[in-house]
């Protein structure tokens, strides 16, 4: 049982309303230019207030007890009332320069906010929330740049009555942060406005749903390719239409070869009908000329793709059964065929293996190793990883963190999302609809949806030496249109996915888009 107690004396009331944590006096704080007891090993249970730490608010919810993740101990803030405490640490004495705090965490959820900051730094105050984790630890950095030689370092809780988090071995040392990646799927886009899709901003001024998605920040759109689909759409002629418009708003684009006429996932991988019934000398032939045709085209009309994605969740392989997992000579050779493809149109295009695996650490580690023993050609790694479906945010943070260390390269979550309600817009039921089906934690809201992509950004970010690339969220533009169904031979088919889109059903742009300015 992970849920921290309070035995040792008695709560201090909570703040009273409306009183600021901000703007600390300096001269109240013990200074240092390096960080004291960052794992809180120094006093052992029940200290009320930590060596080299000061505490603000509600004093009496914050406390060392037993159970660290490194050492014996860790801080923990909790009461079984409503309550607001900061636990901070002034550091003076500081070169100026970039800084990186790195922290492990836990958090029951709850909370109106629980995040670590770092402030009056000289610059703007940096913070990272504390995603909801209440058994495996989560690492979590927030970067900053000191520019007046000094910085707090800042445990915060504004919290509901038997809200808690857990912090321990806090470390804080030169080092930069941030992802490069803020994308979204916008595969369905085209058909929707072909059938009289609308997209709004927050404010309800109907917009280009691309250039919204951009003034919210998002930088880089992924489009899938099917060969030959039944309905005309996410073919080559509409992905090069729409790459024009992608880079026309200043994004990168991600083209994402399912190598099939339909969806190609895990559990599907169907040859495309063209080329049925071709040899495996023939199919590796197929995937080269296919991904060359679409790539060559987009580079000749001025928009050369910056990654592409040679197959779609191949967690069995592609191109059943010849490029099966049970076969993975054949399956290197396909993949490779793709990859020589794609470097041929472009050298500096990078190359990315999307399993939907996020959470399966042996499962990763299993296709990869045979990659690897195979001599797959690839530059890095894209996960999908949707909570409801590929185990807790520990189990994601652990498998990202060992791809990118195991196999020396680049990682980012190729599909994310989560949604902001659970009815359904349209008569095809959605595919999560149920409060059962949903993360401990993240409520399909607007505001559960938010801190979902929030927290989904900040486990990218704190993958070690800067390999975390960033996130693409699925799909965001896919909302509730009359023929803009799953299923592209059936014109009546329905959308199971409106509920996760990143504009509600009233087309206006929803607060989730916020993750996009993540740093």
């Amino acid at each position: 049982m992970f849920h921290p107690r309070r035995t040792l004396r008695a709560l201090l009331l909570p703040l009273a309303a409306g009183l600021a944590l901000t703007g600390l006096p300096a001269q109240t704080a013990q200074a240092a230019s390096t960080l004291t007891n960052g794992g809180f090993e120094t006093d052992g249970t029940g200290t009320a207030t930590p060596s080299g730490w000061s505490e603000y608010g509600s004093t009496g919810a914050s406390y060392v007890e037993a159970g660290g993740h490194g050492g014996s101990y860790r801080l923990s803030h909790y009461a079984s009332t409503a309550y607001k405490v900061e636990t901070y640490q002034y550091l003076s004495g500081l070169t100026n320069g970039t800084y990186k705090l790195t922290a492990w965490v836990r958090s029951g959820g709850g909370q109106n906010s629980a995040y670590l900051a770092l402030k009056n730094c000289g610059s703007t105050e940096q913070r990272t929330d504390l995603p909801v984790s209440s058994s495996g630890w989560i690492r979590v950095v927030v970067p900053v740049n000191v520019t007046n030689n000094q910085c707090t370092i800042s445990i915060y809780s504004d919290a509901n009555a038997g809200n808690w988090i857990n912090v321990d071995d806090l470390t804080f040392a030169s080092g930069t942060g941030g992802t490069t990646i803020k994308g979204s799927d916008i595969s369905s886009l085209a058909k929707s406005e072909a059938l009289g899709g609308g997209y709004r901003t927050a404010s309800g001024t109907s917009g280009d749903a691309l250039a919204i998605l951009k003034s919210a920040g998002q930088n880089y759109a992924r489009l899938k390719v099917w060969v030959n689909p039944a309905d005309g759409y996410n073919n080559k002629a509409r992905v090069l239409a729409m790459a024009k418009r992608v880079k026309a708003q200043g994004m990168k684009l991600l083209v994402d070869f399912h190598y099939s006429d339909t969806w190609a996932d895990p559990g599907a991988q169907a040859k495309p009908a063209a080329w049925a019934g071709h040899s495996y000398s023939q199919l590796k032939t197929d995937v080269y000329n296919h991904t060359y045709d679409v790539l060559n085209a987009l580079k000749a009309q001025g928009t050369t793709a910056d990654m592409v994605q040679v197959g779609n969740e191949i967690n069995g392989g592609m191109l059943w059964s010849e490029g099966s997992t049970g076969n993975w000579s054949q399956l290197a050779g396909l993949l490779n065929s793709g990859y020589s493809a794609v470097k041929a149109v472009s050298s500096s295009t990078t190359v990315a293996l999307h399993l939907a695996k996020g959470g399966d650490l042996a499962g990763t580690r299993w296709w990869f190793d045979s990659a690897v023993a195979n001599g797959v050609n690839f530059d890095v790694i894209g996960l999908s990883y949707y909570g409801y479906w590929h185990g807790t945010l520990y189990d994601f943070q652990t498998t990202l963190d060992d791809a990118a260390s195991r196999y020396g390269k680049p990682v980012y979550v190729a599909e994310t999302a989560y949604p902001f309600r659970l009815d359904s817009e349209d008569s095809h039921e959605n595919i999560i609809d149920l409060a059962s089906e949903l993360v401990s934690g993240y409520p399909a809201t607007t505001a559960g949806q938010t801190r979902w992509m929030n927290d989904i950004a900040s486990i990218v970010e704190a993958v070690p030496n800067g390999r975390g690339l960033g996130v693409f969220y699925w799909e965001s533009t896919w909302t509730a249109v009359t023929g803009n169904g799953w299923d592209p031979t059936d014109a009546s088919s329905g959308n199971g996915w409106e509920n996760q889109a990143l504009f509600g059903y009233d087309d206006k742009a929803l607060p989730a888009m916020a993750w996009f300015s993540h740093r």
